[in-house]
């Protein structure tokens, strides 16, 4: 018993430990989840643009809250809103099955209308499989250049110093600085 439970703890820390930068994938990556709506969606549709894609499950929907309000502001400020796209997806695994997908599918057109973006849904693990292999139980955080390649790869809690990275790398994908905000 002993085992199982170290076990099982490992597993969750590891499924929660932050991983850092990817190696850039060969070529582009793809994916073919839902829309909240049922219909099947493609990520090669935001293709010509940086794509800023956020990965979660229902636990971790705030773990990087920082970093997408000054993901906002930033954009905002510097007029870089329409400059990339942003794609969450909701990793609704675990609810795959009557009747609790509905519910599920009901909570994120809510959030939709809420954050005004469009929330794909993941309900087979398809992120979590090869070639994405992101974790399944936390926030992850990707960025494809405007061909679908994989140029940066985050999961867990960013702290201050990665979220600069983040940044960076973004910036270097838009051929543009972003400076960091000032601290209050």
């Amino acid at each position: 018993m002993t085992a199982r439970i170290a076990g099982m703890l490992t597993a969750a820390l590891l499924a929660t430990s932050p991983s850092f930068a990817a190696e850039p994938q060969a070529g582009p990556m793809d994916a073919t989840l839902r829309g909240s709506n049922g219909k099947e969606v493609a990520l090669s549709r935001w293709r010509g643009k940086p794509v800023i894609l956020f990965y979660e499950d229902r636990h971790s929907t705030t773990l990087n809250s920082s970093l997408k309000e000054a993901l906002f502001s930033r954009g905002q400020a510097l007029g870089l809103l329409e400059a990339a796209s942003v794609v969450a997806v909701a990793n609704l695994e675990s609810f795959d099955f009557f009747p609790a997908r509905g519910i599920a599918l009901s909570y994120v057109r809510d959030e939709e209308k809420k954050w005004g973006i469009p929330i794909l849904v993941d309900l087979k693990g398809t992120l979590g499989e090869s070639p994405w292999n992101l974790p399944t139980k936390t926030s992850s955080v990707l960025l494809l250049d405007g061909n679908g390649a994989l140029v940066y790869r985050y999961s867990g809690r960013m702290k201050e110093g990665d979220q600069e990275t983040f940044f960076q790398t973004l910036g270097t994908l838009l051929g543009r600085e972003i400076p960091q905000e000032p601290k209050p």
